[in-house]
């Protein structure tokens, strides 16, 4: 499947601000499954300066502006191919050890409320357990824009019963990582209809299992990544995977609109 992605986010500031940085994971890997046609990230202070990759294997730019500025505009926008792998994911660049991924954060402390839903769903370090987790955790926590931040932390959202996409993830990796799993957070796109735009961005879990390695699961769908879902970046939360993360000199307050187009291709366009 050949999926085109536009991704706009605009800052604008209540009063002008002489310095900003954005860190930008804005670019999606090629690996099996999925190949990278054509990508292009643009914002403020990005031309001429090299990306690096984090210690996730995550292409990061960073983009900054010196002079005093009332907005700032991130641009992200490309075609990717992609194919049903059935959520296993193998061929990207793997620079942190297994180990790293069985770190707990402060967003995924396995509570004895995680831990309960894990006993209590049959949950065992095995394909056919963490479909079973999966879900669980969609049962206990029923979707709903709005109910939680950017900040609820897994248990928080576990109690609230309500919840998005990465209050999901945290539930399931926080769960995952008790029964002594590597489990990871991964941020990206999905595809809700052939014909009809998506308008947000989406998140999901992987576990590393063994016999099989890295498999996708997105407790908020009920489903193992297929060929509608296109990766952008990885790490041990919402925190380490956020497509943007910066700061900015000054107390002015900011706004945020963002703008996340994800269509699938026709022939005529490939």
């Amino acid at each position: 499947m050949r999926i085109s992605i536009g991704h706009v986010s605009r800052y604008v500031y209540s009063e002008p601000t002489k310095y900003s940085i954005l860190s930008l994971r804005l670019t999606p890997p090629s690996f099996q499954g999925q190949r990278v046609v054509e990508w292009r990230v643009s914002a403020p202070g990005i031309e001429g300066v090299k990306p690096f990759r984090d210690g996730f294997g995550n292409m990061v730019h960073l983009a900054s502006c010196t002079q005093e500025h009332s907005e700032s505009l991130v641009i992200a926008k490309g075609v990717v191919e992609t194919e049903d792998r059935a959520g296993i994911v193998r061929g990207l660049a793997e620079p942190a050890p297994l180990r790293v991924y069985r770190r707990v954060t402060s967003r995924t402390i396995a509570t004895d409320a995680i831990r309960d839903l894990q006993r209590e769903s049959g949950a065992k370090a095995d394909i056919r357990g963490m479909h079973n987790l999966m879900h669980a955790v969609r049962d206990a926590i029923e979707y709903e824009i709005g109910a939680t931040s950017a900040h609820t932390t897994a248990d928080e959202a576990l109690r609230e019963g309500k919840g998005v996409c990465q209050d999901h993830a945290h539930v399931f990796i926080a769960a995952a990582r008790s029964l002594g799993l590597a489990s990871r957070y991964v941020s990206g796109y999905v595809l809700t209809g052939a014909n009809e735009p998506s308008d947000a961005n989406h998140a999901w879990a992987e576990v590393w299992l063994d016999g099989l390695g890295w498999v996708g699961f997105d407790p908020a769908n009920r489903v193992c990544p297929t060929e509608t879902y296109v990766r952008l970046a990885t790490g041990l939360d919402s925190t380490y995977a956020a497509p943007i993360r910066g700061s900015r000199r000054g107390i002015a307050n900011e706004e945020l609109d963002v703008i996340v187009e994800v269509q699938q291709q026709s022939s005529q366009q490939q």
